[in-house]
């Protein structure tokens, strides 16, 4: 059977022609019973609705830019997975950004991203620099904005997190409470709103313990294994700690390194426990105690926030801020069992 247009369908049901389109969007102001005539009537006579002609009239896009810093962490990955999945039931396209923790990258996109390309930014930041003027673009442009994980404080859109300050507070309990008395903090961004919450809760979980802080057991370290590698064997071998809280995935990883290299045993030596949503984490050998975040979940709480922001534009200004909790998982490598 042929198919027909849009106009010969209305023609049929006696109904406009931007009902069709409405009913065929999902709209909540068309009834049910119209819906399934038109839904049914359209199945019937193989009309094929022309949803790219009908974006160009509407000037959207149907596409949204999820910005992430990498994608080999796993945690990333099931954040993408999440929006996706939003996405698509929403008959919308994702397409990935990736800026490798590089801050000309960011910029560089948030700069193309501002023209139009997509209708809505989902996005885990940097955070290599002080001056974020240039997210104001995309502000002034009215592009809905999602802050997810890792955000700007000074930006002020919608945000998805979890509760970093609580989960480190208590994950540095847990080592205290595993008999460990220098325990050193890895971290790559002291300065980044999720680095400075997580240092907070393990700073505070010290304090309330009565353990001394002592600043030189914050290490600073890098994006770069080789780099971290070369840090943490001068911190193994000088420092002497018995414990190791890892803000970052990575930073675990590399500690298993060269703890293997050193003959450090894990889980009786020295303890780690790190953020991180390592699916093989209990495969490892010992097993990692991890601060397991909700990746999935905050990526579909971040699609859904920037969903309703652009089904409600004139809302744009009521901004979210979600709070997911994370959970504790603890295996040998704290425990020593």
């Amino acid at each position: 059977m042929d198919s027909i247009n849009i106009k010969q369908l209305a023609e049929k049901l006696k109904v406009s022609t931007s009902t069709i389109s409405r009913a065929f969007r999902g709209h909540n102001d068309i009834s049910k019973e119209t819906k399934e005539k038109i839904l049914s009537m359209a199945l019937e006579l193989n009309y094929q609705p022309n949803h790219l002609a009908s974006n160009l009239r509407e000037k959207k896009s149907k596409t949204i830019a999820v910005i992430v810093p990498e994608i080999a962490n796993n945690f990333f990955s099931r954040a993408i997975n999440g929006i996706e999945r939003v996405a698509r039931d929403n008959g919308f396209h994702v397409l990935i950004y990736l800026t490798n923790d590089d801050f000309d990258k960011e910029v560089a996109f948030i700069t193309e991203l501002h023209h139009g390309r997509v209708d809505g930014i989902i996005m885990s930041v940097t955070g290599e620099a002080q001056d974020h003027s240039y997210m104001h673009k995309i502000r002034k442009k009215s592009i809905p904005l999602v802050f997810f994980d890792r955000v700007y404080d000074d930006v002020i859109t919608s945000k998805v997190a979890t509760n970093d300050y609580d989960s480190s507070y208590l994950a540095t309990r847990h080592l205290i409470e595993q008999g460990c008395k220098r325990i050193v903090y890895l971290v790559v961004n002291k300065n980044l709103s999720i680095g400075k919450m997580r240092m907070q809760g393990y700073f505070d979980s010290l304090q309330s313990s009565g353990e001394t802080i002592r600043e030189e057991l914050v290490i600073d370290c890098s994006n770069d294994m080789v780099k971290n590698t070369l840090i943490l064997e001068h911190v193994f071998k000088h420092l002497k700690p018995d414990g190791v809280f890892a803000s970052v995935e990575r930073l675990a990883l590399a500690s298993y390194y060269v703890c293997h290299d050193m003959n450090i045993a894990i889980g009786t030596d020295i303890k780690i426990v790190c953020f991180s949503s390592l699916e093989i984490a209990p495969l490892l050998n010992p097993s990692l105690s991890t601060i397991t975040q909700p990746a999935y979940d905050m990526g579909v709480e971040a699609a859904r926030i920037l969903f309703r922001s652009l089904e409600n534009p004139e809302d744009n200004e009521n901004y979210e801020n979600v709070v997911l909790d994370s959970e504790l998982i603890i295996r040998k490598s704290t425990s020593g069992i």
